[in-house]
């Protein structure tokens, strides 16, 4: 078997893997908000595509973990594509906040109004058809399509480029043997159960060939894994030098009024953390502009809050007011305690605001 592997005949030995992998999978699976149990996908149901193509969206770059009380959050307020089209955008998007990457709560909205509006409320079953959705792409479409209908579509996240380097002992380091990888995925996708398959890859990354110490004693792909063989598991795949992150300085400045209202900005459309409320200033070091949004008596707030995004990290100062009630601000608008929820703001500007809320009852009058 393994030199059927190690000779790269990858189809003579495709069916013996993956009856061993859906085996596991039938015994082990990952029980998950939007997943239809191995016990009834064998007998043929399917889950909502509506569940598979939210879920697949609040998980690019998020965990499980985080993901799973937002889906059914979600699922509770909007429980059809038809009831999230026709939501507000500024609903959708406080219920996002936290998850990150708003400009896929943007797209997820634009796609849900294009399937409700003009698709009937039925999701492409193909991944081309799928494709042209807004906010779909290549992963996302082999997803739906291959757990919400069953096509034989290979799906390949950073779980399952871990599993085919360490089962092929792929040595190139990423991101350039990523077209080798999903190769290798493709030549192990069923016709049957390509679903099921899919998601059992993504389970075994996740809870068995994990990043560091692999379980590969429990391993049901072990027969066949040409990395554990030959005793370098826990270093595949190996990845190039990581790029170094840029460090921002950002201020804001947070005002709150006599009666409670707070001072906030909504950002453009556009870039990060678009049509998010946020603090006046500049608070992710974007373009340098820190002038105070009204006049008053801005204080110091010790210590500044760090923040990590994908391409750099922030370090933001604050500074805070308590202000009257007749003082008009040059940008932003007052939002009354019954309508701020800092909980519907986005992860950097609610660790601003709990800093920044002990600060303000020291300057209280």
């Amino acid at each position: 078997m393994r030199d059927i592997l190690s000779g790269g005949r990858v189809a003579e030995i495709a069916p013996e893997i993956g009856q061993c992998l859906l085996a596991w999978y039938d015994t082990h699976a990952r029980e998950l908000p939007w997943r239809v149990p191995p016990q009834l996908s064998k007998a043929g149901v399917l889950p909502d595509a509506y569940h598979i193509w939210l879920s697949e969206v609040m998980l690019q770059q998020t965990t499980v973990a985080v993901v799973g009380r937002y889906f059914l959050e979600f699922l509770h307020r909007w429980p059809k594509v038809e009831d999230l089209a026709a939501a507000s955008d500024d609903d959708v998007m406080a219920a996002w906040a936290g998850l990150g990457y708003y400009a896929r709560a943007r797209n997820l909205l634009k796609c849900a109004r294009v399937v409700a509006f003009e698709l009937g409320g039925h999701f492409p079953q193909t991944r081309k058809g799928l494709m042209a959705l807004p906010g779909i792409g290549p992963y996302t479409s082999a997803a739906i399509s291959a757990i919400a209908f069953g096509q034989p579509e290979t799906v390949v996240d950073g779980n399952v480029e871990r599993v085919m380097a360490r089962l092929f002992a792929v040595e190139q380091e990423l991101p350039a043997s990523k077209a080798h990888l999903h190769k290798l995925a493709d030549g192990l996708t069923p016709d049957r159960r390509a679903g099921d398959h899919a998601q059992a890859m993504m389970d075994l990354g996740a809870t068995v060939c994990t990043p560091r110490k692999p379980a590969c004693g429990g391993c049901p792909l072990r027969g066949f894994c040409l990395a554990a063989d030959k005793g370098i598991a826990a270093e595949l795949p190996r990845r190039g030098a990581r790029l170094h992150k840029p460090t921002r300085q950002g201020i804001a400045y947070v005002a709150r009024r006599v009666d409670g209202a707070v001072l906030m900005v909504r950002r453009p459309g556009r870039g990060l953390l678009g049509g998010m409320l946020g603090w006046p200033g500049d608070p992710l070091g974007e373009n340098g502009l820190a002038s105070p949004p009204l006049e008053a008596d801005w204080q110091p707030v010790p210590g500044e809050v760090r923040h990590t995004f994908t391409h750099f990290h922030l370090r933001m100062n604050l500074w805070v007011a308590e202000i009257g009630a007749d003082i008009t601000p040059t940008q932003g608008e007052f939002l009354p305690p019954d309508t701020f929820d800092p909980n519907h703001l986005p992860s950097v500007m609610r660790k601003a605001w709990q800093m920044a809320r002990p600060a303000l009852q020291g300057v209280e009058s």
